[in-house]
């Protein structure tokens, strides 16, 4: 097959030619970056959370009111729940995995260092937040009752000791061992902090903590809060989940009638947090999926709307080439031949395009740098879709016969 009557040939339809390639390069840039942008949705909704997340409940507890003895009503509460059947623990927090806001603390090794990270995200626990959400101790001990302290409002969360999770353990110590090292939380004249603990892995409550690990950087504070909101976290017995959605409020609420808990989330399993806090991911993923089919079909339906109308121009051209010997192997290897020429045009003009869309995506919404997967992904997505659309108008016009080349003499 001669590429230089093809170039010829396309030369006299200009403007078809044109349109079918700007179409494949605005599909091409549209689509890979669709496809990173889908591939990160998919990688943020299946990061573990490091909890027992099916036996989990949170109850989200206000107060009316200001409160003087908050962490004996805590206690008291505690008590309570903790003595449900079918409760197999319970403990009081500011904050879990998935809720979407937190506490956040910078973090230094020294007094006088600069904070190494601004945005870790802090957990007020007690000595039965581990059990209750099932993390796995990897290295040194709990909290014992006795370092359960208050967080007074407006207070520092430098606690004599502290459990973190590995990750932040090997971002602040790469070089040794983090366990018994001291680290400084919160402002410039916080207490130094003991690392007594470490966790395998916690999840931190932003869900679009970025495309880094920080969202694996988690401090465990052993204090109680003495604010007028609280969520209760309760990890239930086998098969308990359903029935404490309703015992465990009844028995908040009949502890005091000075209690709130909103509605309509504030008695809610785990699973519902989860689908909750990654709706908007899920949402988009879909909604980039589906324009990126609709564009695949709409640039599918022009190629095959262009070909055939090539087709119905050249059915002369096609009958004499039949006469002088042409195969209807070689007609169709003309038209796929010519699409991929167009093809390739488009692509060059699409990954052009398609690194621009991306820049102005990191500066506009601080996406990350598109990889060159998703430009190959999509190029030959279209590549491959190109050749099947024009393949059925090029098998009918491989059925046009040489007396067609006589018809119009």
């Amino acid at each position: 097959m001669q590429i230089k009557p093809i170039l010829s040939a396309l030369r006299h339809h200009k403007s078809g030619t044109l349109l079918i390639a700007l179409q494949i390069a605005l599909t091409l840039a549209i689509v890979c970056n669709a496809l990173f942008i889908i591939q990160g949705r998919i990688q943020r909704l299946s990061r573990p959370t490091g909890i027992a997340e099916s036996e989990l409940m949170v109850v989200n507890n206000k107060w009316v009111g200001r409160l003087t003895d908050a962490p004996a009503r805590q206690a008291a509460d505690l008590a309570t729940v903790r003595a449900l059947p079918g409760v197999a623990d319970a403990y009081v927090t500011n904050a879990f995995p998935l809720i979407g806001s937190g506490w956040q603390s910078g973090i230094r090794r020294s007094p006088t260092e600069k904070n190494l990270d601004s945005g870790t995200a802090v957990y007020f626990v007690d000595d039965h937040a581990l059990s209750t959400l099932g993390v796995k101790l990897v290295a040194g001990r709990n909290f014992r009752s006795d370092e359960i302290g208050s967080l007074e409002e407006n207070g520092s969360p430098d606690a004599p000791t502290i459990i973190v999770t590995r990750a932040l353990a090997q971002s602040l110590y790469p070089d040794s061992e983090a366990l018994g090292k001291l680290i400084y939380i919160g402002t410039s004249d916080a207490r130094p902090s003991t690392i007594v603990g470490i966790v395998e892995h916690l999840q931190s409550p932003e869900t679009g903590a970025g495309e880094d690990d920080r969202w694996k950087n988690v401090i465990l504070v052993p204090m109680r809060l003495t604010s007028a909101g609280a969520f209760f976290v309760i990890r239930a017995k086998p098969a308990q989940l359903q029935t404490l959605l309703k015992t465990v409020p009844t028995a908040l609420k009949a502890n005091s009638t000075r209690r709130v808990i909103p509605e309509p989330h504030g008695v809610i399993t785990f699973a519902q947090i989860r689908d909750m806090a990654y709706r908007g991911d899920r949402g988009l993923a879909w909604m980039m999926g589906g324009i990126s089919a609709i564009l695949l079909v709409v640039t599918a339906a022009g190629i095959v709307g262009l070909t055939s109308f090539w087709v119905g121009q050249r059915r002369r051209q096609i009958g004499i080439r039949r006469a002088l010997g042409a195969t209807r192997r070689d007609i169709v290897m003309y038209f796929l031949t010519e699409n991929i020429l167009i093809s390739v045009g488009g692509i060059v003009g699409g990954v052009v395009l398609a690194l621009v869309l991306n820049r102005w995506m990191m500066m506009e919404f601080e996406t990350a740098r598109l990889a060159a997967i998703y430009i190959v992904i999509a190029a030959f997505i279209l590549l491959a879709l190109g050749q099947l659309a024009v393949l059925a108008p090029a098998l009918r016009a491989s059925r046009v016969p040489p007396v067609e080349a006589t018809r119009t003499v």
